[in-house]
């Protein structure tokens, strides 16, 4: 039997977070950088905005936008979240924890981020693949990856940075459209997830103004509770130790292991 596109399985996602939105926890890296900051790996996100709830240490997240070069303090208490093409750093002040709020649950797991690598390894989508890539687990050797893939991003970030300051934001600019260039094939994917969560959310909100406006509103016989916990401790993500969960939304690492 052949199968056609309309045969593919869509992506489904009954319960989401609020939302739809992801979630994890983070742990800042300690590991000093060239700069003698020590801190995450920076990157922009495409299409997601993305939060930091900060829930203990101290600390602060570095970014780069058009209005230039921000350093936001962070502290037990306070938010700082940023919009899509908005370049971020975390940076570690003393065992800096967050919670992180993501945008569109599924996108972000499934590729929706670039690290601020040099122009020439950005130009090459095989080199870009080998240096963001990770080993599995957990242990030395995914540590050691992950560092490396940090400094790389650190170098690249550190023009950007330096240019910005200068007045010269073409490097930026360039960067965001290298980015692109990227994730450009992945497009398609993306849309059937945030369709089948942060559309597909909102759409039900819908639905269920229509049914209260009509005074029927059965919807709520499908009342329900919902758990979860994290199910993988101690995971390399690009700012920090993550710990993650398989929620309904997320793709990767979840998804193949």
């Amino acid at each position: 039997m052949v199968t056609g596109p309309a045969d593919v399985p869509k992506p489904e996602l009954p319960h989401p977070l609020p939302g739809a939105v992801g979630l994890s926890h983070l742990s800042a890296y300690d590991w000093e950088a060239a700069d003698g900051v020590c801190g995450g790996s920076p990157h922009l996100h495409l299409v997601c905005t993305e939060a930091y709830v900060v829930t203990g240490g101290r600390g602060a997240v570095q970014t780069l936008s058009p209005d230039g070069y921000r350093e936001i303090p962070l502290e037990p208490g306070s938010i700082a979240w940023f919009t899509p093409g908005t370049v971020h750093r975390m940076v570690q002040g003393g065992d800096l924890r967050i919670t992180v709020l993501m945008q569109n649950s599924g996108l972000p797991e499934a590729g929706d981020a670039v690290f601020t690598f040099p122009p020439e390894v950005l130009a090459d989508p095989s080199r870009y693949a080998a240096a963001a890539q990770l080993p599995p687990g957990t242990g030395p050797e995914t540590a050691d990856a992950a560092r490396r893939r940090r400094d790389l991003a650190v170098e690249g970030y550190l023009v950007l940075r330096e240019s910005l300051a200068a007045g010269d934001n073409g490097p930026y600019l360039e960067f965001q459209r290298a980015a692109a260039r990227l994730v450009r094939e992945k497009v398609p994917a993306w849309r059937e997830l945030w369709q089948a969560g942060a559309l597909a959310t909102a759409e039900r909100t819908g639905a269920q103004l229509d049914a209260l406006a009509s005074g029927e509103p059965s919807y709520l016989g499908e009342a329900t509770a919902h758990e979860a916990a994290p199910t993988r401790l101690g995971g390399f993500g690009m700012c920090g130790r993550r710990d993650e969960y398989n929620l309904p939304g997320t793709t990767l690492p979840y998804r193949g292991e």
